[in-house]
């Protein structure tokens, strides 16, 4: 009875905000950001130099922490690891990259086409090294999967920039600790640092639809409300199937692996009135990450569920 009522409430609310005086608005403010004009110099030099700074140091890093054993280059095929969570991983981390880039070159004064273009390309060099990585490297493999993956976040990215000139939906990631890694830490990261890399379980990604660039709304609505849909998965401690664990007891232990389904709401922090262009721009390449708020959550195992902030750890 608790659930339902709680499930009727989040519905109200939201009849309650989609019912606003319904009159056309003009795009939500981030589209009318202003942008310099013509190339920053100082910007620009800064933007080129920390970005091949961040490529630089990133990969070299992982290729020392993950990339050690090399053998010849070959191919794997791993969509159906980790309940796909893998693969809408590299679609957001490529979206993320492309917008980050592209905010960053509008910055720095390059122009419009020309930000979108370096942004997704930017996001392809970068997604593409570590696939050829993953090629030389024991372990993994090149995959045609996490390609394919790859040009769908930045598709969705370009293709929004370029057809409406706004980001209607982005893509984000939520990470809250999980009860898994102790059975495979090797597998699935020791410390939080590398779980929120290797532990699918305890990942969340999150597609968040503004509103106000949807609907008609009224006045008073606030443009940086969203509407994010999750998908993640639990009880996963292999790739494709699970290998039998044990407890601390030495008792043997088979999880039950599932998926999961989320319905919350969500900030376009880009969107908040009062912010000044180049604040909206670092926003823009930073909000990434899905804030905590009340959700809804279906699975196959445990039915509907009610979330005030944070999920559990599961």
């Amino acid at each position: 009875m608790k659930l339902r009522t709680r499930l009727v409430g989040l519905v109200g609310l939201t009849v309650i905000l989609v019912s606003q005086p319904t009159r056309a608005q003009p795009m939500p403010p981030v589209a009318n950001i202003a942008h310099p004009v013509g190339i920053q110099k100082g910007k620009f030099i800064g933007v080129v130099v920390g970005t091949a700074t961040f490529y630089t140091i990133t990969l070299l890093t992982l290729r020392k922490q993950w990339y050690k054993k090399r053998v010849r280059f070959h191919q794997f095929n791993d969509n159906a690891e980790w309940l796909q969570m893998d693969k809408i991983g590299h679609a957001a981390t490529a979206y993320g990259l492309s917008r980050g880039s592209y905010e960053l070159m509008r910055w720095s004064g390059v122009s419009e086409r020309g930000s979108i273009v370096t942004g997704g390309l930017l996001a392809l060099l970068f997604q593409t090294t570590l696939e050829v990585f993953d090629g030389y490297s024991e372990g993994w493999g090149f995959s045609k999967g996490d390609i394919l993956a790859n040009f769908t976040g930045v598709a969705l990215f370009v293709g929004q920039q370029v057809g409406v000139g706004q980001q209607v939906f982005n893509l984000k990631y939520g990470f809250r600790k999980s009860i898994y890694p102790p059975y495979r830490p090797r597998v699935l990261g020791q410390s939080t640092g590398v779980q929120m890399l290797k532990d699918y379980n305890g990942q969340q990604y999150w597609f968040s639809l503004n509103l106000a660039s949807v609907i008609p709304t009224g006045p008073q609505f606030p443009q940086w409300l969203n509407l994010s849909f999750g998908y993640s998965g639990a009880g996963m401690v292999g790739g494709m199937k699970n290998p039998t664990v044990v407890d601390q007891n030495g008792r043997a232990i088979q999880f039950e692996r599932y998926r999961q389904f989320f319905l919350s709401p969500d900030v376009d922090f880009s969107r908040l009135e009062g912010l000044n262009p180049s604040t909206r721009r670092l926003i823009g390449t930073a909000q990434f990450f899905k804030v905590a708020a009340p959700s809804l959550e279906y699975n196959r195992i445990k039915g509907v569920r009610f979330h005030l902030f944070l999920l559990p750890k599961e």
